[in-house]
């Protein structure tokens, strides 16, 4: 459900660390381009998935987090499932999508917006309010077109019932315990990284 983890790590300013770790995810790449045949959205990418692996290697940082394709990774598992050397490549995607949204790349800052406001709405609520989700990105967005541009999604949801208008369907049920615990499982399990990386 959410791109990244939700402590927002790896954290250091750089990116460097964490791109050794997804480095480490795809350094047995064979470049084969079964992950890129394999993506139902590699259209849609301005790099193919093979070509990001490439440059993750190559630890080519900024060309990496100025591409949209890890952004447009929808996590189907399709390329992880049929690698033929096994490598995690969703994982590495999400991985990379949380590198750009911890570095607040601008590039990337209308799906940073998006994924922060989505889980701040199921933490708060704990599951999806969609009036209050579409509030707090329109704002966050700071655009007053924005809620123009989908404004006939909308309409056409409402008229088949999907979106709840706030009149009390349901509870909220808070979460913000199972999002601290998750995040300091989270910070434990980064720190061996951590230290072996300013080793």
């Amino acid at each position: 459900m959410q791109p990244h983890s939700a402590t927002g790590s790896p954290t250091p300013d750089d990116g460097s660390t964490a791109l050794d770790h997804v480095r480490n995810m795809v350094s047995a790449c064979i470049q084969c381009g079964t992950c890129t045949g394999s993506c139902p959205n590699a259209l849609e990418m301005d790099l193919t998935p093979r070509k990001m692996w490439r440059l993750v290697i190559l630890e080519r940082l900024a060309d990496v987090m100025a591409s949209r394709t890890f952004i447009l990774c929808s996590a189907c598992y399709t390329c992880t499932l049929r690698c033929p050397r096994g490598l995690p490549l969703t994982t590495a995607m999400e991985t990379l999508k949380g590198i750009a949204f911890t570095r607040r790349e601008a590039r990337h800052r209308n799906s940073r917006l998006f994924y922060e406001k989505f889980m701040q709405t199921v933490r708060h609520h704990g599951r999806l309010h969609e009036m209050a989700f579409m509030t707090g990105y329109f704002t966050a967005m700071k655009n007053p077109l924005t809620p123009l541009r989908f404004a006939p999604l909308g309409m056409k949801l409402m008229g088949k019932g999907k979106v709840e208008m706030g009149f009390g369907k349901s509870a909220a049920t808070h979460l913000d315990a199972l999002f601290d615990k998750v995040a300091e499982i989270e910070r434990a399990a980064a720190a061996p990284l951590e230290k072996e990386s300013h080793a």
